[in-house]
């Protein structure tokens, strides 16, 4: 257990996506300021054709009215896996949104936190072969070049 307050960088390679998210959430519910690293490297589960075109398919979703009232949705990596952290908590109540203040979320491993002890979670680990699995990155690069 991690007393509240302090600063945890979690590496996010190898991890899945939800279930590395809901940790997350908890551990910022805590009080815990929350460091994600190495976002394009976290991994979705399922088919890669149908999560791929899941991804597409959000982004023909448009207002009618006007395209700057949104919805935004996230294309870069670290968007991503902030998103859904996002959605894992109750941003609704003041509590979530100070939670989510709390997190940040880096592709690749900034300067800063290299030297840093890096916190894993065993059941959030992709247990399969990685070829079971699609990474943020992959996603990321085909949405962009959409």
């Amino acid at each position: 257990m991690v007393e509240p307050g302090k600063i945890i960088v979690v590496d996010g390679s190898g991890h899945i996506l939800g279930r590395l998210a809901s940790k997350v959430a908890k551990l910022l519910l805590e009080g815990n300021h929350v460091v994600i690293v190495n976002a394009e490297k976290i991994l979705l589960s399922g088919n890669r054709k149908s999560t791929l075109n899941e991804f597409l398919s959000k982004l023909e979703i448009k207002s009618r009215v006007n395209p700057e009232y949104g919805p935004y949705h996230p294309r870069r990596p670290e968007n991503i896996v902030s998103r859904t952290v996002k959605g894992m908590l109750p941003m609704r109540k003041s509590k979530g949104a100070l939670a989510y203040d709390r997190l940040k979320v880096f592709t690749g491993t900034p300067k800063e936190y290299e030297k840093v002890e890096k916190v894993t979670f065993p059941e959030a680990l992709a247990k399969k072969p990685i070829s079971f699995y699609i990474s943020v990155g992959e996603v990321s690069q085909h949405l962009v070049s959409r």
